[in-house]
Order: structure tokens, then C-alpha cells, then sequence
């Protein structure tokens, strides 16, 4: 049966590094509610109340508007092999671009904690306010088949230039028209794009 806590034990971590997809949650008072399933080695729980995860280049920058406008962000891991259950991150998030220094908590510290991938375009920082399970008894089992790697080849291809031409083009705005942050120029030979 479901259980709330105001933090993640070992057996939650534990759940979050074994699994290959999450979902991310997020809106304003006033916008279209975004989720976005997110893939790939891109999530780190830094302590019970706080995971940072990776945002990869995408169609959109929806995320990256809403948390500038309303922090609220809730993360949602589900059992697709073993045992069926489902965990939901509940907290405030802040976002991190390349080029942001925030102390020890800024991109290059943040981003190190990563295998580089290409398109990384911010770090979203999540302080956990409440986790939640359910028992995902009705979620599907489904087997992993391995990750997809079409996103990296596109942005290897466009390179560090060509995906900043892409953000000022495509991920400036959300779709209902709020401002998205996207990164700070790199400077040529940057290996992060």
C-alpha cells in the first residue's frame, strides 16, 4: 500500500538507480501541464532530499519555463520489471545552465557528476519535499531493450553552434508562450554539447 515520507530511505534509492525511465511533471498556474519521460544515465540522488538530473536538447523547453515561473516539479519512477511499484518525487526545483556558477553547486561541478552526453542543455535541482509510493500493480511489464542514441548522432551532428542556433530557434518559449532559459554560448572545443 501507498506510504508518504518527507524523504527518500535506502530502499527508495536503491529503486530510483535501478530504473531506466522516469517521467517529470510540471506547470504554472496558468500553462498547459507538461510531463516528459526522461531516459539515459541522467539522474543523481545527492542525499535524501535532493536529486539533480540531466536535460538533454528536445522539440521543446517546457521544464525550463515552468520552473522559471513556478518551482513545483514532481518526479515519477515506475516498475516496469520486478516487483510492481511506483515512486513520486514531490519538491521545489531550481534550474542550472552551463555557464551558471553557483558555488559548489554550480554547472561545472553539477555536470561532472554525469557521463558527458551530447545536447546537455541544463541541470534541474530538485529539493525534495515529500515522496511517495504507490503499488503499480496495474503499470505494465515491459522489458528494456537498451537506450536510444538518435538524439545523441542529431547532436553531435549539429555541434556546439548548430545547437545553439536550435535553442534560439525552437526552445525560447513554451508552448503557451512563457520565456525558457536555454545555455550560454560555449566556447568552441567545449566537449559538453
Amino acid at each position: 500500500m501507498g506510504q508518504s515520507s518527507d524523504a527518500l530511505t535506502a530502499d527508495h534509492i536503491a529503486f530510483i538507480e535501478s530504473q531506466k525511465l522516469f517521467f517529470v511533471g510540471t506547470a504554472t498556474a496558468d500553462s498547459t501541464v507538461n510531463v516528459s519521460p526522461k531516459g539515459r544515465d541522467a539522474l543523481r540522488v545527492l542525499d535524501e532530499r535532493r536529486v539533480i538530473w540531466l536535460n538533454l536538447t528536445g522539440s521543446g523547453n517546457e521544464t525550463a519555463a515552468h520552473v522559471q515561473a513556478c518551482p513545483r516539479m514532481t518526479l515519477m519512477f515506475c516498475a516496469f520489471e520486478g516487483p510492481p511499484q511506483i515512486l513520486r518525487l514531490y519538491g521545489s526545483a531550481r534550474t542550472i545552465q552551463y555557464g551558471e556558477e553557483c558555488g559548489e553547486d554550480g554547472w561545472d561541478e553539477l555536470y561532472g557528476l554525469f557521463e558527458p552526453l551530447a545536447g546537455a542543455r541544463q541541470i534541474f535541482d530538485l529539493a525534495i519535499d515529500k515522496v511517495q509510493t504507490s503499488c503499480g500493480m496495474a503499470v505494465p511489464r515491459y522489458a528494456y531493450g537498451g537506450d536510444r542514441t538518435a538524439l545523441d548522432s542529431w547532436a553531435r551532428r549539429k555541434g556546439p553552434e548548430g545547437l545553439e542556433r536550435y535553442w534560439q530557434r525552437k526552445n525560447r518559449r513554451s508552448i503557451d508562450g512563457l520565456p525558457a532559459p536555454i545555455p550560454s554560448p560555449r566556447p568552441a572545443g567545449d566537449r559538453t554539447a
